[in-house]
């Protein structure tokens, strides 16, 4: 089994930065995928950046490409959404996500693992 726990959301001014933080722990040795998707009331929950466990390649949706960035630090303990120039549609419920199955893919049904989720507001 994997667990995580995200951890880092909050309420901030369109303009501002935030990051996020997910810690990883159980039988990580075999994922090979992880990503950050969100989900706002009455939406579909949506892909926002995925990269393969290496760390090397991430993919971002378009709607955060160049904003955001995903990342891994060395220990392989945790991954990271760093979020610049939030606007008010970023607002969201920002969740972590984790597979083992060797595909990389934007679908959010393909991740077995989830944390619980944590709430990013831009408000101004």
């Amino acid at each position: 089994q994997v667990q995580l726990v995200e951890s880092g959301g909050g309420l901030v001014q369109p303009g501002m930065s935030l990051k996020l933080s997910c810690a990883v722990s159980g039988r990580t040795f075999s994922l090979y995928a992880m990503g950050w998707f969100r989900q706002a009331p009455g939406k579909d929950r949506e892909f926002v950046a995925i990269m393969p466990w290496s760390g090397s390649s991430p993919i971002y949706a378009d709607s955060v490409k160049g904003r955001f960035t995903i990342s891994r630090d060395n220990a392989k303990t945790t991954v990271y959404l760093e979020m610049n120039s939030l606007k008010p549609e970023d607002t969201s419920v920002y969740y972590c996500a984790a597979t083992k199955r060797a595909v990389l893919t934007r679908w959010p049904g393909n991740y077995e693992y989830w944390g619980q989720g944590t709430q990013v507001t831009v408000s101004s």
